[in-house]
């Protein structure tokens, strides 16, 4: 069997909180529990899905140590209610790369 080759559509979700530790400081993203293994690399990965229902269109970008984190803006944290501490649910349904 090939593997796909991006776009194709995901279906997985996970809640995790706002607010991920690099380097001592605490940067406004989301850390995907079992990133490399999902998307079968450690590089940067664009995605579409949901934040809490909210449109989300976006990479993945590598933590730096294994994993991947989406970073969740100013603005989407003012829509969503939410700030650094705060649980997500996000929703991916589509691989871009």
């Amino acid at each position: 069997m090939t593997a796909m080759t991006p776009p194709y559509p995901l279906d997985h979700t996970f809640t995790a909180p706002i607010g991920v530790d690099v380097k001592g400081d605490l940067w406004s993203c989301v850390e995907m529990p079992g990133s490399a293994e999902f998307f079968g690399t450690g590089k940067s990965v664009r995605v579409v899905g949901t934040v809490d229902g909210i449109p989300l269109t976006s990479a993945f970008m590598p933590t730096g140590r294994g994993g991947h984190m989406v970073s969740i803006s100013k603005s989407l944290r003012a829509k969503l209610g939410k700030d650094l501490g705060d649980e997500v649910v996000i929703r991916l349904t589509e691989r871009l790369t």
